[in-house]
């Protein structure tokens, strides 16, 4: 949580884009139709964009810190731990996004159920 209270305005607004498509997921699981699905496709673009834009975001921000220090231990101790906050946006943003398309194949099969009885 702490991580959460130190986070930039865009690495929130990124994990919040990056669970986007997992809620609209979860609405077509309930409503499978096509309309819903359509909807899924682009906000999965949106989704994938905003995950490797936020780390992205984390490795530059890294490397202007680097700029500014001399390289000691020090300083490659909090270039690996800015490199690996850089991740959790594309991870958070990936596994969003795997489950999410894991909900439209049981909607998918939900409604193909629906088709034949």
């Amino acid at each position: 949580m702490d991580m959460l209270r130190q986070a930039s305005l865009f690495a929130l607004l990124t994990l919040v884009l990056d669970f986007v498509p997992l809620v609209m997921a979860a609405v077509y699981l309930v409503r499978p139709t096509e309309r819903h699905l359509a909807l899924m496709r682009p906000l999965s673009l949106a989704g994938l964009f905003a995950a490797l834009s936020g780390g992205v975001l984390g490795f530059i921000n890294v490397l202007l810190f680097v700029r500014t220090r001399e390289l000691t231990a020090e300083t490659y101790r909090l270039m690996a731990i800015g490199g690996a906050e850089s991740l959790v946006s594309t991870f958070v943003g990936f596994a969003s996004l795997t489950v999410a398309w894991l909900l439209v194949a049981v909607g998918m099969g939900r409604q193909g159920a629906g088709l034949r009885e």
